[in-house]
């Protein structure tokens, strides 16, 4: 039997879902500075194994504590790391609202990242979920924190880009 879904107004929801929609859009257009405005200052983004999330193992492939943490991550992107440049397509499904407070809300919704090397097909570059906490801030709302829980063990040999 399904949990009940928290009590949550259709503004709130249309926010949230604006809110993935537009992070989606924005990780996907390779205009990095955009990815750590979604986030407040002390904030947590962690890119974690599925197999390490259930059993409480700390080990994450990316794990950010800070706003300023996923800027440096922004300039490494830009700057320091080498790799052969690709385009990503994020497929996020609706969201589900665990946890609705006024100013706060525990949210998960399932995605699928596709990857496109140049002169070459696409492939399916990363599957999970992402576990949220949001919050309500003065420029609306805002990650506080965002695992990203991928299914398989198995990654491409790098990850760069926000997933």
């Amino acid at each position: 039997m399904m949990a009940h879904a928290p009590d949550i107004g259709l503004a709130d929801y249309l926010q949230i879902s604006q809110l993935y929609a537009d992070y989606a859009q924005a990780v996907d257009s390779g205009n990095w500075d955009l990815w750590p405005e979604f986030f407040i200052e002390d904030c947590v983004y962690k890119l974690i194994p599925r197999e390490n999330y259930e059993r409480g193992f700390p080990l994450a492939t990316l794990f950010f504590e800070s706003k300023g943490m996923l800027k440096d991550r922004v300039y490494g992107i830009r700057e320091t790391l080498f790799h052969d440049p690709y385009y990503q397509r994020h497929v996020v499904g609706a969201p589900l609202i665990h946890k609705a407070e006024p100013d706060r809300f525990e949210v998960e919704a399932n995605y699928a990242v596709f990857r496109t090397k140049l002169s070459q097909e696409s492939t399916v570059f990363n599957v999970g979920r992402y576990l949220d906490v949001i919050v309500r801030t003065p420029e609306g709302l805002k990650f506080s924190q965002r695992l990203c829980v991928y299914d398989s063990e198995m990654i491409p040999n790098s990850i760069i880009y926000p997933i």
